[in-house]
């Protein structure tokens, strides 16, 4: 059987590059060969030892987002899914439980389980993942690009969240990843008025190309003038800030993961003021089924976010990257 290789965190700090037999796909599983997977922050928090114990379990092989093609399927699969381009979705949901049930497959009541943390994830040439998880996509697509549908799915939740309508005045706080991807979809809804808020100017520039009206620094946002706004920094005080940032009335969806101790948000502002607050934390199927079909029509094109490729040999180089506080790092990809 011909071999595949795997970077392997075996405890905070201590990573190898593995090489083996392919996994074979059990009953209900497909076999992907990965093309592509992008490194997070949270895979900086794996690696060090920063990470929630209950969402990680070493061993673990990282990667989250990626996306690849099905070279083989288990008993039970439609052969026909063979040589797809595809993604899927990374958490493990069980699809029975009352929560599925009700499309909330982020909120399974089975417990918590995800590709890339407590599942071997794609960090690696090959990756096996239940055939249920798949959102194959069509001929042709750019693979590339592809690998950030998994932070697509995440900002298509908390898009879908906030309930853009046209014609509104919406701030998104952070130009990252996941900001630069929220005005891609929230520019398909035509506000009024879409400002970037980002102490990084050069980043928050970016935006600009992809549809939002104006940039601006934390200091300069204008407080209590928006109905929308989405949050993607996670900073310790971006959650606080973003509640000051909605009119009243408004809206605020939370997308950033945010570090114990971070400065909390006022009860009492938010009860004179009536504010209605959600929070994201991965996404559901509708959600990736959206980022999906954002992606395939044009309207979501994460291209433009990859600024460096690297071997799957240079794990460690690429998560240097990630986190290293240069301006001009983007979206950085690992490539089988």
């Amino acid at each position: 059987m011909s071999g595949s290789r795997a970077v392997v965190v075996d405890a905070p700090g201590a990573a190898r590059l593995v090489s083996g037999d392919r996994p074979d796909p059990g009953p209900g599983e497909v076999r992907i060969r990965v093309a592509a997977a992008g490194i997070c922050l949270s895979d900086r928090e794996l690696y060090d030892g920063r990470r929630d114990p209950a969402h990680v379990r070493y061993p673990v092989t990282p990667g989250h987002e990626w996306s690849g093609t099905v070279d083989a399927v288990g008993e039970g699969v439609d052969p026909a899914l063979t040589g797809r381009p595809a993604v899927a979705e990374g958490f493990r949901s069980c699809g029975t439980c009352e929560r599925c049930r009700a499309g909330e497959t982020s909120l399974c009541d089975a417990g918590y389980e995800e590709t890339g943390f407590t599942c071997p994830g794609a960090f690696a040439d090959h990756l096996v993942v239940p055939a249920r998880l798949l959102h194959p996509l069509a001929d042709g697509a750019d693979l590339r690009a592809a690998a950030l549908l998994e932070p697509a799915a995440v900002v298509a939740a908390a898009v879908r969240a906030g309930r853009p309508e046209p014609g509104e005045r919406i701030a998104v706080v952070g130009a990252g990843t996941l900001g630069l991807l929220a005005v891609q979809l929230i520019a398909a809804t035509s506000p009024a008025q879409l400002t970037v808020i980002d102490p990084r100017t050069e980043r928050a520039r970016l935006a600009l190309d992809f549809g939002a009206t104006g940039i601006r620094a934390p200091g300069d946002a204008e407080a209590g003038r928006h109905d929308l706004v989405i949050e993607t920094a996670g900073a310790p005080t971006t959650a606080a800030g973003s509640c000051l940032l909605a009119r009243r009335g408004g809206r605020v969806v939370l997308t950033g993961m945010f570090a114990p101790g971070a400065t909390g948000i006022d009860p009492v502002h938010l009860a004179l003021n009536q504010l209605t607050v959600r929070s994201v934390f991965g996404a559901p199927s509708a959600a990736w089924s959206f980022a999906v079909r954002a992606f395939t029509a044009g309207i979501l094109d994460p291209a433009p976010l990859i600024t460096h490729e690297l071997p799957l040999e240079r794990y460690a180089d690429a998560l240097a990257l990630v986190g290293g506080g240069d301006p001009g790092t983007g979206k950085v990809l690992l490539r089988p």
